[in-house]
């Protein structure tokens, strides 16, 4: 058992601090005397070699290496191991080699041996805290009720997990010597619980601490003054004790001599360091020179950079500035590097003005590099010859343009003469394939105008060049006077950066050169005629196209003239200058008069040639009569033409002139309708008196029609009807194209506007009031053309089939009359009528039949017409009677009574005149021979009424006809 007391340490002053720290520890049985104390633990360190006991209540010793918060524990031999109410709190200070200390450092910790293999720095304060706030100012002392003497601490434990830190601040740290140090992190991790008055508290620590550094030497004395004087008073001491010792002085010498050989070692070992430190100072004050000047230095990279980036706004905003402030700089070193970024602009200015001059690019990109070498002070006139390149550049992609098609319609052409030397009646067999109408697919053509024809392309590519440059081009113009494309600054000012009102003349000359090109180009291609007022030079400088302009399908110059008028209109909107808007203006009516006109003339074409698609199929279905298919294929062709036209040529669009404004195109258009209408004449005429052959296969009532190749010539011409029946079924097609066809086309011309537009006038206007009645006039002369035209093949196709089938019946009257050697003077008794009258009748019933096969309508005119020449021939043939028997004029009558009954509903006065005639030729008829008369005629009915019911049933069709 000890003899005194348990040790008791009751206080500790002060309660923290680094290894060295000098600790003053209060308490009780703290042993008798010095001899007494073995051992005195601090943070589980032993620091008995450091102690100093004063009494039995303090004692004052130096902490070790001990880190954290632990127990002062005092072991004597009187007592043995003692315990304490309180701890001290240890930390490692880790400084610099070169930083001052005012307590004793211990180099063995200096270096943390885990840094070694880590790329944290070696000299570092992992445990320093900042602000300076012990942790026992957030602790919490509790009082157990089981003892007095133990005091337990209550610490929050409620930390915060790195994890938690690392996503709340993903690219930071609460480490104070890395670059990405978050001042947020180390607070949550360490002072999470720390009240806000010693956060403040801590600030103002964190205030003295930066001052006093900033002090330097004299303030670090200041500061330990008091570690200072000990050191110096127990120097003192210790050389007052070694004089006392050594009278002689040789060991104080000896401590000399090796105090200065310290010193000379330590020079020598610390030189290089000094000699970095000053090194490191000058690089310091270079580098915040760097750091202040940053901007110029790093100039010629940013540069580079943004360039790179193509943020050019940013590269000369940070010229410009730099320009203000280091342009006139006598600083060598901001000479030399303000120098390389005048270099670097010129380059830039150079690769600005290279990608100005590239073209095609768009508008506001153009306007974007002329405001930036406007700002980079560029010689000369960028806006200005940017608009003169431009226009050069339209000039050449507009002839590339016309070269290019014209090569290519060329080698088309050539290839064309070879397949068609190659083989020539293939090539005519593909001629003759389709001419219905001009305004079919190009698809359905053969040979090499199978593809889109190289004008049209040509001009549709055309459309689009202008479309594309020509806008911007006038738009880049308009901003360079109106001085938007520049910049009011200094710089700009003081240049000659000012918009050149000189030049505007020439701008405009510039844009109708342009227009010019266009227009002469287009007609060069479509209208070569226009352009014969022009010197032969300058026109063969518009191109010269192998292929004649008629030989473009009729299908693609509605196209060619959507382009051209889509193009003009857009354009118009553009206000162009001087002649511009009356060359692109006048090039569209030309371009549409010129597909009007030709279009009219294919169409014209197309009708003349359908003789060559008669099938001779009847269709019987009109009311009218029977037609064939060629009626409805005129309609067909004259109607596509109209709608074609109307759709792109006729119809006027938003500024444009109307295309019958002016007489002369009235006038040829009118005459062009007119012929279109009449071209069918010819055809139906051609087809009745001179028909070609079928060429293609045709299922005709019910029996296949073979073609060429496959029977012998006499096959083809059977297949063509005779004369008879050619002319009644061109004489219904006449009548169905005079009656129905050329009345609904005439009010489709109406309604489309092509002779007659509609009567919309102002009242200010007679100029238009007058064109319209003109119109009016030629609209009506050409409809009386048509169907005078109409009417006279009407009337030739009806006398040629009235011809054709009464001059038979006509010719076999007289020869069937006497047939067997009747005599007038030696006629028997009537028995009844005679086989010639029956004859006659059943020719006309079968004349009759034929008409109404194709065309009821023709019926009564048709059988009146036979029957006219009938009774002339009869009366002729009685008038010629010289002398009469006793029953002749029996037999006369009976014939002429009973013929006239049974035509009676189609007798005309003429030819009743004819039988009134001949029956008052003949002599008187006795009383007997009446009865007899009457008798035979009603035997006649009788017998014939089968026959005669065609006649007698033809009363509605001879009321309407007449009608």
């Amino acid at each position: 058992m000890p003899k005194g007391g348990f040790p008791l340490v009751t206080g500790v002053s002060p309660k923290e601090g680094p290894p060295g720290t000098r600790i003053t520890i209060r308490g009780e049985n703290l042993g008798t005397d010095p001899k007494d104390l073995v051992g005195l633990n601090i943070c589980g360190v032993n620091c008995v070699l450091t102690a100093e006991w004063k009494s039995s209540s303090k004692i004052i010793a130096r902490s070790g290496p001990g880190k954290g918060k632990g127990d002062v524990t005092v072991i004597t031999k009187s007592g043995g191991v003692g315990s304490c109410t309180v701890g001290f709190k240890g930390y490692f200070v880790q400084i610099g080699p070169l930083q001052e200390s005012a307590i004793w450092i211990d180099e063995s910790q200096t270096v943390n041996v885990r840094r070694l293999h880590t790329q944290l720095p070696l000299f570092s304060k992992d445990d320093d805290d900042p602000l300076g706030i012990s942790d026992e100012g957030i602790q919490i002392h509790v009082q157990e009720p089981e003892s007095s003497t133990e005091t337990n601490t209550y610490q929050d434990s409620a930390k915060y997990k790195e994890e938690e830190l690392l996503d709340i601040f993903p690219e930071a740290s609460g480490n104070l010597s890395l670059e990405n140090f978050s001042a947020a992190w180390y607070l949550l991790e360490n002072h999470h619980s720390t009240s806000f008055d010693d956060l403040k508290a801590g600030l103002s620590y964190m205030k003295r601490r930066a001052s006093h550094r900033s002090e330097g030497p004299i303030a670090f004395v200041k500061s330990n003054l008091s570690s200072t004087l000990d050191c110096l008073e127990s120097l003192d001491a210790m050389y007052q004790q070694f004089c006392i010792d050594d009278l002689r002085g040789d060991s104080v010498n000896s401590y000399a001599v090796l105090l200065m050989q310290a010193k000379s070692c330590a020079d020598g070992l610390f030189q290089e360091v000094l000699g970095r430190k000053d090194k490191a100072d000058s690089t310091r004050n270079a580098l915040s020179v760097l750091q202040r000047f940053k901007f110029l230095f790093y100039l010629p990279l940013n540069i580079d950079r943004n360039i790179k980036r193509g943020d050019y706004s940013l590269v000369i905003n940070d010229y410009v500035r730099a320009r203000s402030l280091f342009a006139d700089t006598q600083v060598q070193v901001f000479r030399r590097v303000y120098s390389d970024v005048e270099s670097r602009i010129n380059t830039f200015r150079d690769m600005l003005q290279t990608k100005l001059l590239q073209l095609p690019t768009p508008l506001e990109e153009q306007k974007k590099l002329i405001r930036y070498l406007i700002s980079l002070g560029c010689e000369g006139d960028p806006a200005w010859e940017c608009l003169v390149n431009q226009q050069k550049w339209l000039i050449g992609i507009l002839t590339k343009c016309k070269d290019d098609h014209i090569q290519e319609e060329t080698t088309s052409l050539a290839e064309g003469e070879s397949s068609i030397a190659k083989s020539p009646v293939a090539v005519a067999q593909g001629r003759g394939r389709d001419t219905n109408s001009s305004f079919k697919s190009t698809s359905d053509q053969t040979g090499w105008k199978s593809g889109t024809p190289q004008k049209i392309l040509f001009v549709e590519e055309l459309t689009n060049l202008m479309l594309d440059n020509i806008p911007d081009f006038w738009k880049l113009g308009q901003a360079y006077f109106s001085g938007s494309l520049f910049i009011n600054t200094k710089e700009t000012s003081d240049k000659h950066y000012k918009v050149d009102t000189s030049k505007h003349s020439q701008f405009k000359q510039m844009v109708t050169d342009l227009i010019s090109l266009f227009s002469n180009l287009v007609r060069a291609a479509f209208l070569p005629e226009s352009l014969e007022n022009i010197a032969q030079e300058t026109r063969e400088g518009y191109g010269k196209w192998p292929a004649p302009c008629s030989d473009i399908p009729g299908g693609w110059l509605p196209s060619s003239v959507r382009h051209v008028r889509f193009c003009v209109n857009s354009l118009s909107f553009l206000d162009l200058p001087g002649d511009s808007p009356i060359l692109i203006r006048d090039l569209a009516l030309d371009i549409r008069t010129n597909c009007m006109f030709t279009l009219l003339k294919q169409a014209i074409a197309d009708v003349k040639q359908l003789h060559t698609k008669e099938m001779w199929v009847v269709d019987t279905d009109d009311e009218s009569g029977g037609t064939t298919q060629l009626p409805a294929l005129f309609e067909n062709i004259v109607n596509e033409a109209i709608q074609h036209l109307h759709e792109v040529v006729v119809q006027n669009k938003t500024g444009e002139p109307e295309i019958f404004a002016l007489r002369t195109i009235q006038k040829d258009a009118t005459a062009l309708c007119t012929q279109l209408l009449q071209a069918f004449s010819p055809c139906l005429h051609k087809l009745a008196f001179d028909p070609p052959e079928i060429t293609s296969k045709k299922f005709r009532g019910g029996k296949k029609v073979i073609s060429p190749e496959e029977t012998s010539s006499p096959a083809v011409d059977d297949r063509i009807p005779p004369l008879d029946k050619r002319l009644i079924i061109m004489l219904s097609n006449c009548n169905h194209t005079m009656v129905r066809v050329i009345p609904r086309l005439v009010e489709n011309l109406n309604k489309h506007g092509y002779v007659e537009m509609e009567k919309a006038v102002r009242s200010d206007s007679e100029e238009n009031t007058i064109s319209s009645y003109i119109r009016t006039a030629d609209l009506r002369q050409g409809y009386q053309a048509a169907r005078d035209t109409y009417e006279d093949l009407d009337d030739s196709l009806f006398e040629a089939y009235v011809e054709e089938k009464s001059n038979p019946i006509v010719g076999a009257i007289e020869q069937n009359m006497y047939r067997g050697g009747f005599e007038w003077k030696t006629c028997k008794k009537p028995t009844g009528v005679r086989n010639y009258i029956k004859e006659m009748i059943m020719k006309m019933i079968e004349v009759h039949a034929e008409v109404f096969a194709v065309s009821p309508v023709f019926v009564t005119r048709v059988t009146q017409k036979v029957i006219e020449a009938v009774s002339e021939e009869l009366t002729r043939l009685i008038q010629c009677v010289t002398e009469h028997g006793p029953y002749s004029p029996a037999q006369a009558r009976l014939e002429l009574l009973a013929l006239q009954e049974t035509v009676n509903v189609y007798l005309t006065p003429h030819a009743s005149s004819c039988y009134k005639d001949a029956l008052n030729e003949l002599p008187v008829l006795k009383p007997e021979h009446k009865k007899l008369q009457e008798e035979l005629l009603n035997k006649f009915k009788s017998q014939m009424k089968f026959q005669l019911m065609c006649f007698y049933g033809d009363s509605v069709l001879r009321t309407s006809s007449v009608a």
